[in-house]
């Protein structure tokens, strides 16, 4: 909000971005719910959160509309799915197992997983979601059609896929399945995302599957020999 202020007062024209870029704002696919559509989630599906982030999101979609609306901002945003990186650790969120199974593989040979095995969600390797920040920021307006967000996508994966990935690179792993809270939630997001309009629109390819990703996060994380 602050930063669209900022924008509308200093009369940022959407014909006129700046050197670096039109701003993109941070959305999630969060904004999806139980009433959205769980099989390669589309573009037009019904937002329905059912989490106080989630809601948040869609706020924030709404106003970034409004501001596009209203005085003409050229602002962009992406519906990001979990994100993976070597660089951060694990924050306790839905998807985030997908970050801390990589640590306690290589420290402790195992680890307790919080959603169920067969719980299946979109994620993102970080250098993936970096690229595509900047390549909406760079695209011409004329090629920007989403007024929300864009849904974009790289990978869809379950709990025990990962798990025999990694086990590849740690023979004596062992993952054990302990669903909390966070099942609930998983639940209710989509399985798989279609971001065919990403790649219509401005060229959106992703560069890493799950089998790349855990290569270079196992190559990464070890220790030096």
């Amino acid at each position: 909000m602050d930063t669209l202020e900022a924008l509308a007062d200093h009369g940022a024209d959407a014909e006129q971005p700046g050197a670096l870029g039109s701003p993109v704002a941070r959305r999630t696919i969060a904004v999806f719910g139980p009433a959205s559509i769980q099989d390669n989630c589309p573009q037009e599906a019904l937002p329905e959160p059912e989490t106080v982030y989630g809601i948040s999101k869609l706020a924030g979609e709404h106003w970034c509309r409004y501001y596009r609306d209203r005085y003409g901002l050229d602002v962009r945003s992406l519906r990001y799915p979990g994100l993976i990186s070597h660089s951060a650790m694990a924050g306790g969120g839905t998807t985030d197992y997908a970050v801390d199974i990589f640590h306690k593989a290589i420290t402790e040979q195992q680890y307790h997983c919080f959603l169920r095995e067969d719980t299946k969600l979109p994620m993102m390797y970080m250098p993936d979601a970096v690229r595509a920040t900047v390549e909406l920021m760079e695209a011409p307006r004329e090629k920007v059609s989403q007024v929300s967000a864009y849904n974009i996508a790289a990978m869809s994966f379950t709990p025990m896929e990962l798990a025999a990935e990694v086990g590849s690179y740690v023979p004596n792993f062992k993952m054990q399945y302990q669903p909390d809270h966070r099942q609930r939630i998983a639940d209710s997001w989509p399985g798989a995302i279609d971001d065919r309009r990403a790649r219509q629109d401005w060229g959106w390819v992703p560069h890493y599957n799950m089998y790349m990703m855990t290569m270079d996060m196992m190559g990464k994380l070890s220790p030096p020999k």
